[in-house]
């Protein structure tokens, strides 16, 4: 499998099989699929929230950036959660 070039321009969107959301009982953010659920932790589920499939990793690292001021470059974190999403086929990406 070739491992996604994950671009500033990218602009990443949950892939149809999954449903985002809090859980609650988990006290966290997953992802759910037929065949079970994902449990997000919480960087995983910041960066989520902000997928939307009209906002591209650029936008999203400025977004986070201005929620998490002393979080420094979240660049990499960033582009590494999207990249290991596209591979496990949770996102799709243009």
């Amino acid at each position: 499998m070739n491992t996604p070039i994950v671009t500033p321009e990218m602009t990443p969107s949950l892939n149809a099989m999954f449903r985002f959301q809090w859980e609650k009982a988990q006290n966290c953010f997953v992802l759910l699929f037929p065949e079970g659920m994902v449990k997000l932790n919480g960087g995983a589920g910041e960066i989520m929230q902000l997928i939307d499939g009209q906002t591209n990793i650029q936008q999203i690292t400025a977004a986070l950036h201005a929620k998490f001021p002393d979080a420094g470059d979240l660049s990499d974190d960033v582009n590494e959660f999207v990249t290991t999403a596209i591979e496990k086929k949770w996102l799709n990406h243009d």
